[in-house]
């Protein structure tokens, strides 16, 4: 069985960008969590979060990061907010290589605000501050993935070039 791949960290840190090139270049079906979920209900993310809450949201990711972990060979680009549910990363780590990716708040500041209509927990002043104490609320959690990968200051080729050595190194 071929473990997945599956890409967790802060929004902005490259997961979809990167998991789409990982994918490619090693033949592999890409997933996108927060666009599997959205084709499952229907309705963007933000028209989840607007209509039904948060909690709506993450029960419905918790059903789908169950459904990708029985599958197998996969790249899964997680959803930011997926490691504040402990059972989401028991689930995904249960047939994935967790690989966590990183970036320094100041750029994830710039990714972000690029795309902040489509983040639905963006505050519309969210500064360099929030991201960083927001990082390190959830560091204990990123501590549980097997690699991780700081993504500032490359292209999305050579952080998935990183990647895929690391996981060539593992075989």
């Amino acid at each position: 069985m071929e473990k997945n791949i599956v890409l967790i960290g802060f929004m902005g840190t490259g997961k979809s960008t990167v998991g789409s090139r990982i994918a490619a270049r090693l033949k592999r079906k890409f997933v996108d969590m927060d666009k599997e979920i959205e084709r499952v209900v229907g309705m963007t993310v933000s028209e989840i979060f607007k209509r039904y809450g948060e909690i709506r949201f993450r029960s419905e990711e918790k059903l789908i990061a169950q459904k990708l972990a029985r599958e197998s060979g996969l790249v899964i680009a997680t959803g930011g907010g997926v490691v504040l549910e402990q059972v989401n990363m028991d689930t995904l780590s249960w047939n994935g290589i967790i690989i966590c990716l990183e970036a320094a708040p100041n750029e994830i500041f710039e990714r972000v605000n690029r795309k902040k209509g489509t983040r639905p927990l963006l505050r519309k002043n969210l500064q360099v501050q929030d991201i960083e104490e927001m990082l390190k609320a959830r560091e204990s959690l990123y501590v549980q993935a097997e690699y991780r990968v700081n993504t500032s200051g490359k292209s999305p080729e050579q952080v998935a070039n990183e990647i895929i050595e690391i996981l060539r190194r593992e075989e």
